[in-house]
């Protein structure tokens, strides 16, 4: 079978590293990749932002599987030309990918459909919305609608944050077009986790659930960026909450897409504010998530490929998904100053000795090969990632490969997978 995967970042390179695990799969090819993906596939340069390249290089090549990672050419309708071309495409079409190209449609259908989520109000109009803020007060979440790269959330604690955050997005268009309309949300606080589920758009099989850590500081502070780390299972979500989220949460959204005309395949992805055994949803996500899939696909045991076909023939309920009893960190190296401007072109030593640890693997993200060094490219560089028996053990694993891997003014946590040790904040 000749794969090909859509994407350049750490969460492709995951996909890529369980495809090529598969016996199904004869050929991998990445699209465009990066210096990572290269060692286990070939990459295709082409952007994963230019649908028109994508679609003309897919008709040639005839893939026999196409597996979309990224958001922004699903919210684009990617799946919905490449299926029209006759390809087999796992990744939902246009219009369910609204759920995560638009909070404001997401948060109506969520209303609609009864899923549980904060109040929240609607604006296109910076002066309307600036009353509204002013009336409401803080603390308040501004969130542009639109694709922002997971940057487009902003948390206010006081009325003057909220005020310079609305003007960033609507008047100074930090966040571009994706701020041309925003949502005012009520502030929910407790944990976040990440609920991700596969779906071929009747049955919905959730996966092991994980913790992202979004702030750039240890303890939970300073901007939010796309995540900095990640570890799995998350036990703040026991098996019955994972129940009850299927049942409240994720079947509810794909019965309600497949009620408005759309079957939804691919991973559905639920971010949950929990508090007192109670949950909402923060926002959904049409695809995998990054960095969740780097803690979440090492302790899958079933064959991706077996899971993303089943999917796409709507028989996913045939399929027993099934996962290793471990437990996996993913700590983000990143750039020095991300998620602000950071430098590109820095080279990167000790990746060889890092990935040479049992239980380990160095998911690329921003990377690139020149001259045979792999150099930065990118704000998040790399997720490093080890599983082992216990979370403490993988941890400790994750972190030692970390300490083995430099390059000028690299920056990570220190503290990922500690809330799930119950000491948050600790190293």
């Amino acid at each position: 079978m000749r794969v090909l995967v859509v994407g350049s970042g750490g969460r492709e390179h995951a996909l890529a590293w369980a495809l090529s695990r598969s016996p199904a799969v004869s050929e991998l090819h990445v699209a465009p990749g990066n210096a990572g993906t290269q060692a286990l596939a070939t990459n295709v340069p082409v952007s994963a932002e230019d649908a028109s390249a994508l679609r003309e290089h897919c008709r040639g090549e005839r893939y026999d599987l196409i597996v979309v990672g990224p958001e922004a050419p699903l919210a684009e309708g990617l799946a919905d030309a490449l299926q029209a071309d006759g390809l087999r495409v796992f990744g939902p079409h246009r219009q369910c990918a609204q759920i995560e190209a638009s909070k404001a449609f997401s948060k109506d259908f969520m209303r609609a459909h009864g899923i549980p989520t904060a109040a929240y109000a609607t604006f296109t109009d910076y002066d309307e919305a600036r009353r509204y803020l002013d009336e409401h007060g803080a603390p308040v979440v501004v969130k542009a609608s639109g694709l922002a790269a997971g940057k487009g959330v902003i948390v206010c604690q006081t009325l003057p944050e909220a005020q310079e955050a609305l003007d960033a997005v609507m008047r100074q268009r930090a966040f571009g077009a994706a701020g041309d309309v925003v949502v005012l949300e009520d502030c929910l606080t407790g944990q976040e986790a990440s609920v991700l589920a596969f779906t071929d758009g009747a049955t919905v099989v959730p996966m092991v659930v994980a913790q992202d850590h979004k702030p750039a500081y240890d303890g939970d502070r300073g901007p939010n960026t796309g995540g900095m780390g990640c570890y799995a299972p998350a036990e703040v979500v026991d098996e019955a909450m994972v129940g009850r989220v299927v049942a409240k949460v994720l079947q509810p959204a794909v019965d309600g897409l497949r009620a408005e005309g759309c079957r939804y395949v691919g991973v559905l992805y639920a971010g949950l504010m929990l508090q007192d055994n109670a949950f909402q949803v923060l926002e959904f996500n049409c695809r995998f998530g990054d960095p969740e899939t780097q803690v979440i696909l090492p302790l899958l045991e079933t064959d991706l490929v077996e899971i993303v076909e089943a999917c796409i023939d709507g028989r996913l309920a045939e399929v027993e998904v099934r996962w290793r009893r471990q437990h996996a960190v993913c700590v983000v190296m990143a750039s020095g100053g991300y998620p602000g401007g950071y430098p590109k072109g820095l080279p990167i030593e000790g990746l060889d000795e890092a990935a040479a640890q049992a239980n380990t693997m160095i998911f690329h993200a921003g990377t690139r090969l020149e001259n045979g060094r792999v150099l930065t490219d990118g704000g998040r560089v790399l997720g490093v990632t080890a599983w082992d028996d216990t979370l403490a053990l993988a941890k400790a694993r994750a972190y030692e490969a970390v300490e083995r891997i430099h390059w000028s003014g690299a920056m990570y946590r220190t503290d990922i997978g500690a809330k799930g040790l119950g000491k948050a904040g600790e190293a």
